[in-house]
């Protein structure tokens, strides 16, 4: 399904997952919707004529009402592109747009899904503070959307900005923090503490312990840089480990075996069929309408 719409969730909760995971933006209107990046993105986004956008960024979300970003449409990826290539099965939903939080919410509550939890991102970038609102701002305009639903018992917060969540903490600390780490040769926010609200990589000695001394409850790693060790060493800390984006099930079952908490990925149905021939438990998926 065409990524972070409404066919995507539904698809998702029929496939069966205990977790929906999105990330969000906010509109100039203070709206909070749902969106990978914090512009449109050209390669999944066409204006209201049906012309795809030029360029390698679109507009900011920040610099559109909700309902100028409503007039784009994200049900397809624009074919010939690298990214209809690496997404080869995706199938073309036509006239979806970007969702708000609360229709997710809303989405979610009238199919019945009263089990399944949201683990939401705040994307904002320390490094590029004008593309989207402040930290404050969004966690703030979050908070109150997930009140607003009745949420909070179902939610986590998770960002590579840990500023975001140390805010969490201050003013919703029953809400489970999840901080994402990044380490590859293209990115590592863990060695910045413009990153990671200034708690030092050096002062800690490992990702897990930094992440404990920040407060979290849940370490999120990229998958390529979690070893067997770090998470037995997390876990001994008292934090859930939560890789991310696995797709492969080969590795799915190595994590699995690894003893992580959780696996966050974009083929749930691929997720399944390993978890299943382990002979763990499977959440209900819900039937389709």
């Amino acid at each position: 399904m065409p990524e972070n719409t409404l066919p995507a969730f539904e698809r998702a909760l029929e496939i069966g997952v205990t977790t929906l995971e999105t990330d969000i933006g906010i509109t100039a209107d203070a709206v909070v919707v749902i969106s990978h990046d914090p512009f449109l993105n050209p390669a999944i986004t066409r204006d209201a004529a049906g012309q795809w956008l030029a360029g390698t960024k679109g507009p900011l979300i920040r610099s559109l009402t909700l309902a100028q970003l409503q007039s784009y449409d994200i049900g397809r990826i624009r074919p010939g592109t690298p990214y209809a290539a690496s997404f080869s099965t995706q199938q073309p939903r036509d006239g979806t747009h970007m969702p708000t939080l609360a229709a997710l919410f809303d989405m979610v509550k009238a199919r019945g899904a009263s089990e399944v939890r949201f683990n939401i991102e705040t994307k904002v970038n320390p490094t590029e503070p004008d593309d989207t609102v402040g930290p404050e701002a969004m966690t703030r305009a979050l908070l109150k959307v997930v009140h607003e639903a009745g949420m909070a018992q179902r939610v986590t917060i998770q960002s590579f900005d840990w500023r975001t969540l140390q805010l969490v903490q201050k003013i919703a600390p029953q809400i489970p923090r999840v901080y994402l780490s990044i380490q590859t040769p293209n990115g590592d926010n863990v060695r910045d503490g413009a990153w990671t609200a200034g708690f030092k990589l050096s002062e800690h000695g490992s990702v897990p312990r930094l992440v404990k001394a920040a407060g979290g409850a849940v370490w999120s790693p990229n998958g390529g840089a979690v070893t067997e060790g770090l998470v037995k060493e997390a876990q001994a800390l008292g934090l859930k480990v939560v890789p991310w984006t696995i797709n492969n099930p080969g590795d799915m079952d190595r994590l699995i075996g690894w003893g992580v908490d959780g696996i966050i990925s974009d083929y749930p149905d691929r997720l399944r069929a390993v978890v299943q021939a382990r002979g763990l438990p499977l959440p209900a998926p819900l039937p389709g309408r």
